[in-house]
């Protein structure tokens, strides 16, 4: 079945899905209306239609850390992915690298590093933590160099974890949790099969990996809550910069102060970020902390950008805001949850699809045409 549109993919999931597990991914912090501006700011920012701009030559290509992609869109990344589908980065991983685009593998994956590098033909990304545990990091990292991966993710906005209040009531966390979440497994049949079932094991495979033994469901939360690290500083990047020679990429900033730092660390390229509305209610969305952020640091380093993005249009916006590239979340892994890889390669099309459309009708021939003169201003 060919679902139309990614607001599709999200009902289907959560048809499909364990409410602990849909209500993980669909959720934000606190009364989540940071969450909620997130697709709205973007949806509401209007496009300046062009005509007769003879646009037959059309390309979606661009160069991103000396990589070549299909087009300004990468999958950004996202724990316990596996959970959604059987071994879902590895599902996910190879529809993106099957369009041309990048595939970031989540420190708190479901499949380690080892199974989901060698599952596709094109290097991946890899996202860390600063973490308490440098003896954790050290050996991500190892990892990932000796896996291939081109460019490193770090995420910087969590150096606590956000109160995600319906964690609790849905039971991914808070009393008898492990029960709740069995309960809603067998009345969800056809996910308890495909991933209960077939999709074992379910552990945090980068982390189990190190620790040499496994670190399921019930040990997630409660190893990240001791690990996270609030003390953490610019000063504590230092010797990753100095380790890693790839790419590296600081996830989470919404301030252009913050992006000028990150300018003067030496990183490659930053994602303006809010976690999805996941870590602290009430700040910018991403779509209104963007513009000024690519006016202090634009050409001085990538600019990425997520939270908010559901379709094609969104991703135009987001470039003409000032993105460079834009890395899709959500929307990605409701489509996992629905109808496998095969759901993650259809949304890519319609994204593909949608951006054409809307650079047909803006006058765009290609990524570097999309601009603020794509947006109708203010009136």
């Amino acid at each position: 079945m060919i679902i139309s549109a990614s607001t599709d993919y999200r009902a289907a999931a959560q048809r499909k899905l364990p409410p602990f597990l849909f209500h993980y991914i669909d959720g934000g912090a606190y009364a989540e209306y940071t969450l909620g501006r997130n697709v709205s700011d973007l949806a509401s920012i209007a496009l300046r239609q062009r005509v007769l701009r003879n646009m037959s030559e059309l390309s979606l290509e661009t160069r991103l850390f000396n990589e070549t992609l299909s087009m300004p869109v990468a999958l950004a990344p996202v724990g316990l992915t596996g959970m959604y589908a059987r071994r879902g980065e590895v599902q996910a991983a190879k529809a993106a690298a099957a369009k041309g685009i990048p595939f970031t593998l989540s420190t708190v994956s479901v499949c380690p590093i080892e199974e989901v590098a060698p599952a596709i033909d094109r290097p991946m990304w890899f996202q860390l933590y600063v973490l308490k545990d440098r003896g954790f990091m050290k050996n991500a990292l190892e990892r990932a160099k000796a896996a291939g991966v081109t460019t490193l993710v770090f995420t910087v906005d969590m150096p606590t974890p956000g109160a995600r209040y319906r964690d609790a009531h849905s039971g991914m966390s808070g009393p008898n949790a492990a029960m709740r979440r069995m309960l809603q497994a067998m009345t969800h049949p056809s996910w308890a099969l495909d991933v209960g079932l077939l999709g074992r094991p379910h552990d945090l495979g980068n982390i189990s990996t190190y620790r040499g033994h496994p670190t399921g469901l019930a040990d997630y939360i409660g190893w990240l809550g001791a690990n996270f690290d609030p003390s953490i500083s610019w000063k504590d990047l230092e010797w990753i910069r100095e380790f890693w020679d790839g790419p590296m990429v600081i996830k989470g900033i919404l301030d252009a102060e913050d992006a000028r730092d990150a300018v003067r660390f030496g990183a490659d390229g930053i994602v303006v970020s809010n976690h999805g509305g996941r870590q602290l209610d009430g700040v910018l969305s991403s779509a209104r902390a963007l513009p000024a952020i690519a006016d202090a640091v634009k050409g001085e380093l990538a600019i990425l950008a997520d939270s908010g993005v559901r379709n094609g249009l969104d991703v135009v916006r987001m470039l003409a805001l000032g993105a460079d590239t834009v890395m899709l979340g959500r929307a990605f892994v409701y489509a996992l949850a629905a109808a496998g890889g095969a759901g993650v390669s259809n949304l890519l099309d319609l994204i593909e699809k949608e951006m054409r459309v809307a650079m047909v009708l803006t006058g765009a021939k290609s990524i570097s045409d999309i601009s603020g003169d794509s947006l109708v201003k203010e009136l």
